[in-house]
């Protein structure tokens, strides 16, 4: 186990998957860690109930952790959706467009999520911001990218005049190692955690329960999912 840093950390939290191995990530190394999520008018908003889930969970599944959870927060972003012609914002059919990106891009999402979370934090004394975007197992978002975030961390710092750190543990892990590092940190517990009560799929899917967790299993978040689960187990 990691030393304690002493610092306050923000962790972008949506209830998915990879923000649960990010918020267990950062309950494992910082002090105090609050957690932040945004309604964006999200075609998938089932994981805006099932984020409070997975924290109410978590304290149960892993309660050595429970003194350094702190507060929850929900950001209001639903302009967002109104400007995005998206399929994770519109009832559309999800398919690769003209320059090679799916159209479940949403441009500046993670942009927006990131000066906004940079902006709470000022505010709540904390000086690290942790998101769970990837650049290895992904579908080619360049706002997932290691140099858009390392940019991002120099401009929120600049603009606010302080030290702001943007931390993605998950960057150059593909899911199976995703899988892994859950199960490192919070073992057999975590894992069955992650698969009963996070949400991924885009198509906001929660009936049937697949092996790697609830979803329609067709959508290029669930299908990324199952198969680093698939690769994790073997």
């Amino acid at each position: 186990m990691p030393d304690t840093d002493a610092r306050t950390a923000l962790v972008l939290f949506s209830g998915g998957q990879d923000s649960t191995a990010c918020l267990a990530w950062a309950l494992e190394r910082y002090a105090l860690v609050e957690t932040l999520g945004f309604d964006y008018g999200q075609r998938h908003r089932i994981e805006l109930a099932c984020r409070l889930t997975v924290r109410s969970e978590l304290l149960k599944t892993c309660p050595q952790w429970a003194s350094r959870l702190g507060d929850d927060h929900l950001l209001d972003l639903r302009l967002l959706g109104q400007i995005s012609d998206t399929a994770l914002t519109r009832d559309r059919a999800i398919e690769l467009q003209a320059g090679g990106l799916p159209n479940t891009f949403v441009p500046g999402r993670n942009l927006l999520f990131l000066t906004y979370a940079a902006a709470l934090a000022y505010r709540r004394g904390a000086s690290v911001l942790v998101g769970g975007m990837c650049e290895t197992d992904y579908s080619g978002y360049p706002d997932c990218r290691d140099n858009t975030l390392k940019a991002m961390q120099v401009a929120l710092s600049l603009g606010l005049d302080t030290p702001m750190v943007v931390e993605t543990p998950l960057m150059w892990l593909s899911k199976a190692q995703t899988w892994a590092l859950s199960h490192l940190l919070g073992g057999d517990a975590l894992i069955e955690l992650i698969i009963e009560h996070t949400h991924t799929c885009y198509l906001g899917q929660r009936g049937e329960r697949h092996a790697w967790g609830h979803g329609c299993g067709q959508c290029p978040a669930c299908e990324l999912r199952a198969a680093g689960f698939a690769a994790w187990r073997r």
